[in-house]
């Protein structure tokens, strides 16, 4: 099938966006995924950074940019945040923790929608925050199912183990208890789309007094309920 508009500048950007979806790419990662010549592959990428359309990590790979969200927000089309709003403010409702969601944006997570206790003891993690990627119960879900080099990579300086990721793994739920900030638990579960993939992690923390030193004991079932509903709607939008 031929996916060529005819506007050949354009047709190359859009290869340079698409490779960019599978994660941080050096320009010779660029070059192989695209097939564009080096010269033109960097041109098109430093044109795209220019426009926040791509950004940089701190190891200097290309990464999709902050704008591609900044648009996405304002046509009110990014799905995953109309179906995933609901589902916190449900969740922190039910466990009375506050709520986040998470995607992995080059080497941090940033929250993306959030449902906040209203009162008492809580984390809050403000939408637009960006945290590490290597401490805590979201940054554990969204490296675990990394392709083997990727996962090895994010585990340089992390607060938690290949074999810890193992057994997320294994229980499709990770916890934390004071690897972000001292004091604070917290429970996340992935997010799905298609095809399977890992897109976002959904999380409730909160302070260990209420969540204790075992928090997925507490959370970890609403949690995965949680993500199971925001993966099937993501599915089912899909689909149709």
């Amino acid at each position: 099938m031929d996916n060529s508009s005819g506007v050949g500048v354009l047709d190359k950007a859009v290869l340079v966006l698409n490779a960019l979806e599978a994660g941080p790419a050096s320009l010779a990662q660029l070059v192989s995924a695209t097939g564009l010549a080096r010269p033109t592959a960097h041109r098109l990428a430093v044109a795209l950074e220019h426009h926040r359309i791509v950004h940089r990590d701190t190891q200097g790979r290309f990464i999709l940019g902050p704008r591609l969200a900044e648009l996405a927000v304002a046509a009110g089309e990014d799905r995953l945040l109309a179906i995933a709003q609901p589902v916190l403010t449900q969740l922190r409702d039910l466990t009375g923790e506050s709520a986040q969601l998470y995607r992995r944006q080059g080497d941090v997570r940033v929250c993306v929608a959030a449902a906040e206790r209203s009162s008492g003891l809580r984390d809050t993690v403000p939408v637009g925050a960006a945290l590490p990627m290597t401490a805590g119960s979201a940054a554990q879900i969204l490296l675990a199912w990394e392709e083997p080099d990727r996962l090895h990579r994010g585990l340089r300086g992390a607060k938690f183990t290949a074999a810890s990721l193992a057994s997320v793994r294994r229980r499709n739920w990770a916890q934390s208890v004071g690897e972000r900030e001292p004091g604070v638990g917290s429970v996340s579960a992935p997010v799905r789309g298609s095809g399977g993939r890992v897109i976002a992690a959904i999380s409730v923390s909160g302070p260990l007094e209420r969540l204790s030193r075992s928090p997925g004991r507490v959370h970890a079932a609403p949690v995965v309920a949680a993500a199971e509903r925001i993966s099937e709607a993501m599915r089912r939008g899909a689909q149709a």
